[in-house]
């Protein structure tokens, strides 16, 4: 069974933290930095079933969940900040974390993906990552579905531009999902997501939060997905692969984010491939 510990990160401004997992009876081959999902305006560093959790420590893998500020308070460019710099705090403190240098994979569940693929994509890290897991991210490959009304979201309640009165005035790392998701389901029930996470020109959005420029990743990937995702298209999986080849896991189900559940058929299916993929790349 996995243990835990939680690491204290200093920032200027907002408590920072990672968790960290791992099986004190194994031998730890490399280290999994996982961010997570939430549509950058949701989620926390928690959100891992326990499942995946004692899967992977038992495997060999140590996995760190940081924190990362959302949106809308923070824009893009600070959320992308903030990853690059957790994936430079492991590189240069891999002791602080698990007492000795590892190698490292960048692990990220929808936005997580995304934040992963973009850090990786235009991190220059002095050690690259081993490897990428994307589980339904997207680099906003594919016009349109990120800036126009959802058609699954528009059959949920409506919900009033009012929810976004309700959020503290400071940084946040934490969207319950109690308080948080409502924010999301207006985003993408009204089109407005786009402009919750990004203000500037579009053209530099395009050039620099996007995988649109980028031809290859420094690293092989992974990439999961299901076939009816009902918040990324399956068109954003196509040109995900077609650009990079990474080994794939397609699920034929109508969930995102799939794998939150254990009794899902596709769950341990992924996870065996996922360690298959982590074991032959490190």
């Amino acid at each position: 069974m996995f243990e835990q510990k939680t690491i204290s990160i200093e920032t200027a401004s907002y408590d920072k933290s990672a968790i960290i997992y791992y099986d004190q009876k194994i031998t730890p081959k490399a280290c999994i930095l996982y961010f997570h999902g939430g549509g950058l305006l949701y989620g926390h560093k928690e959100d891992l079933p326990e499942g995946h959790l004692i899967k992977l420590t038992e495997a060999g893998y140590v996995i760190i969940a940081y924190d990362y500020p959302l949106a809308p308070t923070a824009k893009l460019p600070m959320i992308l900040d903030d990853v690059r710099d957790s994936i430079h705090h492991y590189i240069d403190h891999a002791e602080d974390y698990c007492g000795q240098k590892l190698p490292y994979f960048l692990w990220g569940r929808s936005a997580g993906a995304y934040l992963c693929l973009i850090a990786a994509a235009y991190g220059y890290f002095e050690t690259p990552p081993a490897g990428i897991l994307s589980y339904y991210g997207y680099g906003f490959l594919c016009d349109h579905w990120f800036q126009t009304p959802s058609a699954y979201y528009k059959t949920l309640p409506p919900v009033d531009a009012s929810c976004l009165s309700h959020l503290p005035s400071g940084y946040e790392t934490n969207g319950d999902l109690n308080t948080h998701y409502s924010i999301y389901v207006y985003a993408r029930q009204t089109g407005k997501w786009f402009s919750l996470l990004y203000e500037g020109r579009e053209k530099y959005f395009y050039l620099d939060y996007t995988l649109r420029t980028c031809q290859s990743l420094p690293c092989p990937l992974f990439a999961a997905h299901a076939t009816n995702d009902t918040d990324v298209p399956f068109d954003e999986f196509r040109e995900l692969i077609t650009r990079y080849n990474p080994r794939t896991f397609i699920a034929a189900c109508n969930v995102h984010d799939f794998d939150r559940e254990a009794d899902n058929q596709f769950t341990p299916r992924l996870l065996d491939a996922t360690i298959d993929f982590l074991d032959k790349h490190i």
